[in-house]
């Protein structure tokens, strides 16, 4: 089925590579107008470059999440030019490794609650107002597995994609009291293959990186389906919570896992 999501206004954050990149691309295949967002002012522009050439209706705007100032400008300027916003996806984010808890920083635990929390946090409270004048929409936040349980290494991302979920279930409560139309959920991701698992950030600034990680091979012994998932398996179910498909779902969580979260791990290296 085709245009699930047509005439509507989307923005998506950290919209340039990866998951986000996949959301851009389907919300756009399917009928949306797609306004992605990041702090890539190399890959974000040529993204929206392509897309559009390939006829979808897609543009590109820098933002850093953690600045309110640009949240206010980002959403002001989607009213100029759209009048309205529809779908809000909170995609971007960031997982800093640790050996372990007392080796994290405080500059490493606040650079991913300033990115993965208070980004969220941003763009909700900045969003909601343009979505409310159109009779509602569909709040998407990119959480993870790790916000369902823990994950040794990743103290600090597992804390702050927790609070995304519970963060999501709470505006989804808030929404339905003030009965705006506005429907929010959470969706977590298993291992999907995306570049990001060769630029795991570590060090007090983030700056060092962590030996590059196959994950195929991680996701070959820990998920049950035996392979890792892919960015469009992801963007597949934002589409299904962007569309009217999912309406009669809110605060709710949509693992796309391959079945990790079933069980432990189920074959021996």
């Amino acid at each position: 089925m085709s245009g699930q999501v047509e005439g509507k206004v989307a923005l998506v954050t950290g919209g340039a590579s990866g998951i986000g990149e996949a959301i851009v691309e389907l919300l756009a295949q399917e009928g949306a107008t797609v306004i992605a967002t990041d702090i890539d002012e190399l890959r974000g522009p040529e993204l929206a470059a392509r897309l559009t050439k390939a006829g979808r209706k897609v543009s590109f705007l820098p933002q850093d999440v953690t600045s309110e100032e640009r949240w206010i400008e980002v959403v002001a300027e989607i009213g100029k030019r759209h009048g309205r916003l529809d779908i809000m996806v909170s995609n971007a984010g960031i997982g800093i490794g640790a050996p372990s808890i007392v080796e994290m920083s405080l500059a490493d635990w606040r650079r991913q609650t300033a990115i993965n929390i208070d980004g969220v946090f941003l763009s909700v409270k900045h969003s909601l107002p343009l979505m409310r004048k159109h009779g509602g929409g569909s709040i998407i936040m990119m959480s993870s597995l790790a916000g369902l349980r823990g994950a040794a290494s990743l103290s600090g991302y597992s804390a702050t994609k927790g609070a995304v979920r519970l963060f999501a279930k709470s505006i989804a409560m808030e929404c339905a009291q003030v009965g705006d139309g506005i429907r929010v959920n959470s969706v977590h991701p298993g291992i999907i293959d995306t570049p990001i698992w060769g630029k795991i950030p570590t060090g007090a600034t983030g700056a060092g990186q962590n030996a590059p990680i196959d994950p195929e091979e991680r996701a070959r012994f820990a998920t049950p389906l035996g392979r890792a998932g892919q960015a469009i398996e992801i963007a597949q179910g934002v589409l299904y919570l962007a569309s009217d498909a999912s309406r009669y779902v809110t605060g709710s969580e949509l693992v796309i896992d391959g079945g990790m979260n079933a069980g432990g791990v189920v074959r021996q290296p």
